[in-house]
Parts: C-alpha cells; sequence; structure tokens
C-alpha cells in the first residue's frame, strides 16, 4: 500500500452533509453514455444526493463531484473488507 493511502487526511466536512465510510474500496469507476470513465483511487467518504450525484473524499485529500447520470458503478474491495458498504 502506498503511503499516501496509509494515512488518511483529516475529513472536514463543513456541511450538512452525512458520508458514509467507504475506506474499504481501494478504487471505485463510474462510466457514462459517451463511454468516459472517472475513477477514484482509495475513496474514504461518500454522500448521494437526492439527485443520485455522489461526493466523493480520497486518501489524497481531493474532494470530487460525480453527477448523477453515469450507467455503471464498478470498485474492488481492499483485501479482507467487505464488498458492500452501502
Amino acid at each position: 500500500m502506498n503511503q499516501a493511502a496509509a494515512i488518511a487526511p483529516e475529513f472536514n466536512n463543513g456541511s450538512d452533509l452525512e458520508f458514509t465510510d467507504i475506506s474499504s474500496e481501494a478504487w471505485r469507476e463510474y462510466r457514462f453514455a459517451d463511454g468516459s470513465t472517472v475513477r477514484i483511487d482509495n475513496p474514504l467518504k461518500l454522500n448521494v444526493s437526492d439527485s443520485g450525484g455522489h461526493r466523493i473524499f480520497d486518501a489524497q485529500n481531493r474532494s470530487h463531484y460525480i453527477p448523477g447520470g453515469w450507467l455503471h458503478l464498478s470498485w474492488e474491495a481492499k483485501p479482507g473488507q467487505p464488498n458492500f458498504v452501502r
């Protein structure tokens, strides 16, 4: 495991949104209708909005927003971790 993934950054949630721990995932990838994909390595936190958008915080201290409308979502659990957490 790389050093960035081994030490999780502090998650500072200044919103009233609730986030789920998805740190058991090694990565997740979204596929869109046009064939494009977005891959997020070492995701830590997830919020799913009413519109279907995903807010994700990762181990590189980056925040991502994936708009609803993607066709497919895949991920890989870290060894020994649950395949589904939400």
